[in-house]
């Protein structure tokens, strides 16, 4: 099972710039996308990839954050929320039920320049989303993905000692990512690439994508139960038309 989550920064700019011609040839059975910006009737005149159906959640706010996932793959059930009002406005979840796990799209918020979201973020948002997916724990195992931004350590960015107190790299959030590691998940990608170098999001400003000066923000996580199922997880750095790249995980 081939699994692709992208954070596109506006579906429809992603779409100028050839992404549907990535979502045909990526031969996914499924595909999560993050900071969508948009509602199904923007994109309405979209022929999306032959056998594949979209589900959305869109933020109340118009051309705000979203997610979206395409799938080939026909789910048992799909949860546009985590369950929490407050959190449940901005279109930043949603989860797929499949025969043996439940797949979770999110676009974790972000602390923002001068970190005036970071106690929203770490408070509340972070404990209310780790209690959603132990709960769907119960039932079967969890993978989730998408843009979390945050870098969890210092091998994930390439300048982490003049950005330690910026949103994505404060202590308070690689903590709190660290604690749903220790809670029983695992982070992917670093099941398989232990090394430095590997970004997902780059500056859109002093050519940083050309010089590879980035961050990975971008995840597969999943249940320590599926450990076993883990065939390949990669990051995709070629493929443009955002200033995210694709990542993928493979199960068995």
């Amino acid at each position: 099972m081939k699994l692709i989550s992208w954070n596109v920064n506006g579906i429809r700019a992603a779409l100028k710039k050839g992404a549907m011609d990535y979502f045909a040839s990526g031969q996914a059975d499924v595909i999560c996308l993050q900071e969508t910006k948009a509602h199904p009737g923007d994109v309405q005149h979209v022929a999306w990839p032959k056998g594949y159906e979209v589900f959305w959640n869109s933020a109340d706010k118009k051309g705000y954050s979203g997610t979206a996932m395409i799938m080939k793959m026909k789910p048992l059930s799909v949860t546009n929320h985590i369950g929490v009002k407050a959190h449940d406005t901005e279109g930043r979840v949603i989860a797929a039920e499949f025969a043996d796990f439940f797949l979770v799209n999110v676009y974790q918020p972000n602390s923002q320049r001068g970190l005036t979201r970071l106690d929203y973020r770490v408070q509340e948002w972070d404990p209310a989303f780790l209690k959603f997916l132990k709960k769907l724990e119960k039932k079967k195992p969890v993978v989730f993905c998408g843009d979390l931004n945050v870098a969890h350590t210092e091998l994930d960015l390439t300048n982490p000692k003049t950005n330690r107190r910026n949103a994505g790299f404060t202590d308070e959030e690689r903590e709190r990512f660290s604690a749903v590691l220790a809670s029983g998940f695992v982070d992917t990608f670093r099941e398989f690439e232990k090394g430095p170098g590997h970004y997902t999001w780059w500056s859109q400003m002093m050519n940083c994508r050309a010089r590879n000066i980035g961050w990975r923000v971008d995840y597969f996580v999943a249940s320590a139960a599926l450990r076993p199922r883990l065939k390949r997880a990669w990051i995709s750095p070629e493929i443009m038309g955002s200033d995210h790249c694709p990542v993928g995980l493979e199960l068995k």
